[in-house]
């Protein structure tokens, strides 16, 4: 019975350990590949020669009255000669029609408001809305309170004109950091996909897009019928539909030209923003479009892609776990250190993320404190605590068939960051 319950523990190990070090290994990536910097797989340097595309850019809000309008006032000032900017807004929703009819009656605004009769809400009913009054070449997706850079257009537009694009995710980053405990964590998250985690993932032609700054080429979008009006993951789901059947995919980082947006406001907010997330990476794997990938190998890694944030949180516990029974049961002293090694490997991952934030704040000109060094150790263990109980609530509500859209309120806390920005330039030139 005891060398039973040894070998699962040993067992559980060796999964835990293969956890750690896929993160560890998309985490490292754009720095062990430096063809990350091309355009092909890394940044977009706006050279091309051949005819601009024009753009339809979609902008789904929902109760977002308190930072719609600085939205559409940046995305009317982009430096860009054919664009239109789409306002979705629900029908039930008067107080962010008004800001958004405001907006469009202004002289040099492009912007036509939509009106989302669907029911229930969600951000992926809001966009199909959107997708039939769009007329432009391409479709771009941005948030409500998106703080988007005045160049994005120019850096997007030669990944379609040069290099055979149908889909274009561009940076995003979240800047807030220091307004609750568990901020610095999903800055650093961010910084870690955009900038290396999803490059090791669209070289194998497999991209799970982020929800905005991501742009496809209308005739796609028509033909596969847009987004699905019932995951959770739209943005997820898209990505691994059309990636199943061909299209061809293009990330570009590039802190100059990321998009800003906020961490969510509450513990709460966070928490049901995770669980929402999780639970339509669930409902992705479930839908099986994965299954029709090429190759065998892709199929395995967009399997364990889509399941990776339920193995996440239960490696978090796992691990406590480990170093628990480590300090409390008698054990073989080669077992011990072999059941040691996933913490060892975590110890390495809070490692990396030190240097991610040098770099985030470095990049992002983020006024860092000596203390948020000391947080971001401090709160690991929580941290993977939330993202277990995110999880499994996500699972949860799966199986009980629970799947009504959660929605994240904002409150535009990236657009006043005076506490925590250093002296930086308003706009960069390529």
């Amino acid at each position: 019975m005891v060398n039973a319950a040894l070998s699962l523990y040993g067992l559980i190990t060796c999964c835990l350990l293969a956890i750690v070090s896929s993160t560890v290994w998309w985490m490292l990536y754009a720095w062990r590949r430096p063809e990350t910097r091309s355009v092909a797989d890394g940044r977009l340097q706006g050279t091309s020669t051949a005819a601009a595309p024009s753009f339809s850019l979609l902008v789904p809000a929902r109760h977002e009255q308190d930072v719609l309008a600085a939205t559409l006032e940046r995305l009317g000032e982009l430096d860009y000669p054919d664009f239109e900017v789409i306002v979705v807004v629900g029908h039930d929703d008067l107080a962010t029609q008004q800001v958004a009819y405001r907006a469009s009656a202004s002289p040099r605004a492009n912007i036509t408001v939509v009106i989302d009769n669907s029911w229930p809400k969600s951000k992926p009913k809001a966009l199909n809305s959107g997708l039939s009054s769009c007329t432009k070449e391409i479709v771009g997706v941005f948030d409500a309170e998106d703080e988007v850079s005045l160049d994005i257009l120019r850096q997007v537009g030669p990944a379609f004109a040069e290099h055979g694009a149908d889909i274009v995710q561009a940076g995003v980053q979240l800047v807030t950091f220091h307004d609750r405990w568990f901020s610095l964590r999903n800055c650093l998250e961010y910084l870690f996909w955009f900038r290396s985690r999803i490059h090791a993932h669209a070289r194998k032609g497999i991209v799970p897009l982020g929800g905005n700054t991501v742009f496809f080429r209308r005739e796609l979008l028509e033909q596969y019928g847009g987004w699905d009006g019932e995951c959770l993951a739209e943005d997820c789901e898209i990505g691994i539909r059309l990636c199943s059947r061909g299209a061809r995919a293009v990330v570009s980082y590039d802190p100059r030209f990321a998009t800003r947006e906020e961490t969510p406001a509450s513990l709460r907010a966070f928490v049901r923003q995770r669980t929402r997330w999780s639970q339509g990476y669930i409902q992705v794997f479930r839908r099986g479009h994965w299954r029709m990938l090429p190759t065998r190998r892709q199929r395995m890694t967009t399997a364990y892609i889509l399941l990776f944030p339920v193995l996440q949180g239960l490696a978090g516990l796992f691990i406590l776990a480990s170093v628990v029974t480590i300090a409390a049961v008698k054990m073989p002293l080669e077992l011990a250190m072999f059941t040691s090694l996933p913490a060892l490997a975590q110890v390495i991952v809070v490692c990396l993320e030190a240097a991610g934030l040098a770099e985030l704040c470095r990049t992002f000109y983020l006024r860092c404190r000596w203390y948020d060094y000391l947080l971001l150790v401090v709160t690991a263990i929580p941290y993977q605590l939330v993202l277990a109980f995110a999880a499994a609530r996500a699972t949860w509500r799966e199986v009980c068939g629970d799947a009504g859209w959660e929605k994240t309120v904002h409150v535009g806390a990236h657009r006043a960051p005076a506490a925590q920005v250093l002296t930086a330039p308003a706009r960069l030139e390529a």
